[in-house]
């Protein structure tokens, strides 16, 4: 029987993961937060009841009839679990509404379209009848993107227009459908005649599709090497209320403004993006070179990191370093902490809460891999780094997907946790990580992690990820104003509002300041121009108005 619980819609990933926190993970858990095995045996606002919306459709049955016709009847649904599941994402925000049980804002019914055309008729009808449409995919967003505050239908990709269309060798690039999970992508170009890699495994590589991570203008953790999403996007097809956007696959060109990366980052609210075209590489695993290293202090590893940035040498394609506390997070979880390997390192000056991890990993022709890992190597040592091996980098490699299962037993346990990222140059790097740091650890019993995991040669991102016990009772209001601020302090010390989350509706009040009257009136003129009637994901995605 399938499970229409709450929790079904907020749990992440496989329904059949285990939701018990490991062993080293949960004795840190109750060390830091001085919680009683009585404590661990209870779920906080477990969201185990069954689905049930006060909010009923407001779509007449006509205009349901009109839907059904277009897309089929199977592929429309007005009932309570399909609308409430298609409700929110995964912003830890949407997360405890659902364990709440508060779905204050359903659509008023899902769509299933087929292909293309279904969804140029669904936005032709939707727009005669001013009906909202949100575009749907992975159910991952963390930015309160694929809310429905105006209601109307929520349009989801994936159950049919999820295919490869056509590789192209020659032009080493793919097109595909915008509905199309990462996995199964990966899988057909690791087995396509001699193997290709699409090259973007953000965390949620496993729930979120190709359309998702265009429109989102997200990042993978092989970044540093393969780039950013909109620096693989070759052409795609968009289909919105002013007519079907079609760019085209050209290596390069100077024809005005490149309207790929004007739609690229549009979060639905210009269009529908129905195709799009990407760049592909060779896949090449047996050449991958897996180095890692851990540095005395925090300041040390972004200088090597930045030297290696613009040494001019190549790049690596998994760059990563753990501040502090994050390092610190890591032994303790992993069960290192007082080892005879942590001992050793303490006597070479590697001090607890110091020290940082750097992982790395060089992907391509064997002699490229092999010239930058001993390049990296060389610039990590010239700054006091010890070499650990190839092993912390494959084990983290191992798990990178599955951290991301920690949060709904945490949450189980009253611990606020989310998550932030901002793009920043080197030259604010430091005073910014400081700065958030601050204010986050300023909350009492809060554990603030940060890591830097997509960088370049102007600077980097900083990834901040903290625990801290929710004020039960008062759970909204609470996460609200600490998270309120920690994006206020980002953005007063140099930061952007995002590097690769994308804004949506939770970054959106803070667009106005960050662009400037100008840019942000330029942006809501190409949303004017694609949408007329205000019916592409409206409420304040991006900080636009209607």
């Amino acid at each position: 029987m399938k499970d229409t619980t709450y929790r079904s819609i907020f749990k992440w990933g496989d329904p059949a993961h285990n939701e018990v926190l490991e062993e080293g993970t949960l004795r840190y858990v109750k060390q830091i937060f001085n919680l009683t095995d009585s404590d661990v045996s209870e779920q906080y606002l477990a969201g185990n009841e069954k689905v049930a919306l006060k909010k009923k459709s407001r779509l007449s049955s006509a205009n349901l009839t009109a839907l059904r016709k277009i897309v089929g009847a199977d592929n429309v649904s007005a009932d309570d679990y399909e609308r409430a599941y298609h409700s929110y994402g995964k912003f830890y925000l949407d997360l405890l509404k659902l364990r709440l049980g508060r779905v204050d804002t359903p659509p008023d019914a899902v769509v299933y379209p087929r292909n293309e055309d279904d969804v140029i008729a669904l936005v032709k009808f939707c727009n005669t009848k001013k009906i909202p449409i949100t575009p749907f995919g992975g159910h991952s967003s963390v930015t309160r993107g694929v809310e429905t505050p105006k209601g109307g239908i929520s349009l989801d990709m994936t159950r049919h227009m999820n295919a490869v269309i056509r590789v192209n060798e020659a032009n080493s690039s793919v097109t595909v459908q915008s509905g199309m999970y990462g996995p199964p992508l990966e899988q057909f170009l690791n087995s396509y005649k001699d193997g290709y890699t699409c090259g973007h495994f953000p965390q949620s590589f496993e729930f979120s599709t190709v359309g998702g991570w265009a429109v989102t203008r997200g990042a993978g953790q092989a970044s540093t090497g393969y780039g950013k999403i909109e620096d693989m996007v070759l052409s795609m097809r968009m289909v919105t209320p002013r007519g079907v956007i079609v760019t085209k696959d050209y290596p390069a060109c100077a024809m005005g403004p490149d309207i790929d990366q004007v739609l690229i980052g549009s979060e639905g609210a210009f269009g529908v993006v129905t195709e799009v075209t990407m760049k592909i590489r060779r896949y090449r695993p047996e050449n991958t070179r897996y180095v890692s290293f851990i540095f005395r202090e925090f300041s040390e590893a972004v200088r090597a990191m930045r030297e290696c940035m613009q040494g001019g040498f190549g790049l690596p394609h998994l760059f990563r370093i753990s501040d502090p506390e994050e390092t610190d997070v890591a032994f303790k979880m992993k069960g290192m902490e007082g080892s005879f390997s942590d001992k050793m390192l303490q006597l070479l000056g590697y001090a607890p809460m110091k020290r940082c991890l750097m992982f790395v990993a060089v992907d391509g022709d064997k002699d490229y891999a092999k010239l930058v890992a001993k390049k990296i190597s060389t610039v990590a040592r010239r700054h006091g780094a010890f070499s650990t091996g190839a092993g912390p980098t494959k084990k983290w490699l191992a798990q990178r997907f599955s951290s991301a299962y920690l949060r709904d037993p945490m949450m189980d346990l009253g611990i606020m946790t989310d998550t932030l990222e901002t793009a920043v140059s080197w030259e604010n790097l430091l005073s910014l990580w400081s700065a958030v740091r601050g204010y986050i650890t300023s909350r009492p019993n809060t554990v603030c992690m940060v890591h830097i995991s997509h960088v370049y040669e102007n600077g980097a991102n900083l990834y901040f990820t903290f625990l801290s016990p929710i004020k039960k009772g008062d759970d909204i209001n609470d996460f609200v104003k600490f998270h309120s601020g920690i994006i206020d302090t980002i953005h007063a010390h140099h930061g952007s509002l995002s590097h690769h989350h994308g804004v949506g509706r939770v970054m959106g009040p803070w667009m106005h300041s960050e662009l400037g009257d100008t840019a942000i009136g330029l942006v809501q003129a190409v949303k004017d121009y694609c949408d007329p009637r205000g019916i592409m994901n409206p409420g304040g995605t991006l900080g636009l108005k209607r």
